[in-house]
């Protein structure tokens, strides 16, 4: 039996773009109003007017700690409660480790691993507290198998696989339910060190999936009655192989 998202109340990071603002949208369409949470003000600013006033802007730099830190009471001084979070966030490399450098290695696992850390302890002792909520976390297909040429990002998300099912576990008995989506090749901007000539022959075979397509299955997640979990969703373009 699914349930409705009228007056439900979320936030999702990474909202301005990709799956987040996917997610965003559908939520809306669902009934919920949506706390939008990302470091670029204009792009908020733009997209909450679109949106009209179900859509509430939060800016906020995740790879700064202080504002990381105030990104949850920032978002209870905007909103009654919170009843979804949805960590979204994320960046990409790829190619052989030696390819990269460090301090882009330490961005990366600051904003897969670790942010997404931050924010759902933040928000826990809330939900807690109303006995009542869900979190969900974007992983990848790639946080389960070992992808050769992604070394990084692979491991950031059998790292964020083992949190949420961890999580999943410590929560599930507190009226709080913890999932994730994990999708295969999103057209967004996290593929945008992708070489042309590769992007786009996965766009012609049909090896590459829409964030709405990634949102449905957020949607879905949201909507099912309390006494059920999804605790991951692997979301693959029909043709895609690895």
């Amino acid at each position: 039996m699914a349930e409705k998202l009228d007056g439900k109340i979320a936030a999702i990071t990474g909202a301005a773009s990709g799956i987040g603002l996917a997610t965003t949208e559908a939520l809306i369409d669902a009934g919920a109003r949506v706390v939008m949470v990302d470091r670029d003000e204009t792009a908020l600013a733009e997209i909450t007017a679109r949106l009209g006033d179900k859509a509430i802007a939060q800016v906020t730099d995740l790879l700064d700690p202080d504002s990381c830190a105030q990104m949850v009471p920032e978002i209870l001084q905007k909103v009654e409660h919170l009843d979804i979070l949805h960590c979204n966030a994320g960046t990409y490399i790829g190619g052989d480790l030696t390819e990269t450098d460090t301090a882009t290695i330490d961005r990366m696992l600051n904003l897969n691993v670790n942010v997404v850390m931050k924010n759902v302890r933040d928000v826990v002792p809330h939900m807690i507290e109303r006995g009542t909520g869900d979190i969900v976390v974007t992983a990848s297909v790639a946080g389960h198998m070992p992808i050769q040429w992604e070394p990084v990002y692979s491991s950031s998300k059998w790292a964020v696989t083992c949190f949420v099912q961890t999580m999943r576990r410590q929560l599930n008995k507190r009226g709080i339910r913890v999932g994730q989506v994990s999708p295969g090749p999103v057209i967004s901007a996290l593929l945008s060190d992708w070489e042309p000539d590769r992007l786009q022959r996965a766009k012609d075979s049909g090896s590459l999936i829409e964030p709405s397509e990634v949102s449905d299955a957020i949607l879905f997640m949201l909507t099912r009655s309390r006494n059920v979990t999804i605790r991951d969703m692997i979301v693959l373009p029909t043709n895609f192989d690895i």
